[in-house]
């Protein structure tokens, strides 16, 4: 499996919130890099990481428009997309979309880093 198909694999695991199935596809030293360079390693801190996200926002979807790859190391580009729903309802006026980056270290073939660029603003309007 090549690198740009081992993402696409990590995504619709995400898309699918499949947190074991994203657990599997992790190394265990894996490494989260978020938009404002926030960092956290680990495949089992990140499992959690994840189901809570998942929690806050229960239709979040990441659409890969673009990916290109030089060995291990792959880019994407596309959007992002979900629902701020701090209570499980999904209402219209908390939607939310903005495009977004992905810088992805595949090694051993599980993601061993997940780096994130996209602007937060909408959802922080939400919030």
């Amino acid at each position: 499996m090549t690198a740009i198909e081992k993402v696409r694999e990590f995504i619709e695991a995400i898309n699918r919130h499949d947190v074991d199935g994203i657990g599997r596809l992790m190394t265990e030293d894996h490494l989260f890099v978020d938009s404002l360079g926030g960092e956290v390693r680990g495949r089992e801190v990140m499992r959690r990481g994840w189901a809570a996200y998942f929690s806050m926002v229960p239709d979040f979807a990441i659409e890969v428009q673009e990916a290109i790859a030089d060995g291990r190391l792959v880019l994407a580009s596309g959007m992002t997309r979900g629902t701020y729903s701090p209570d499980g309802k999904l209402r219209a006026e908390y939607v939310w979309s903005t495009p977004a980056a992905w810088r992805v270290l595949v090694a051993g073939g599980e993601i061993a880093t997940w780096q994130v660029f996209a602007d937060n603003e909408p959802i922080r309007m939400i919030l």
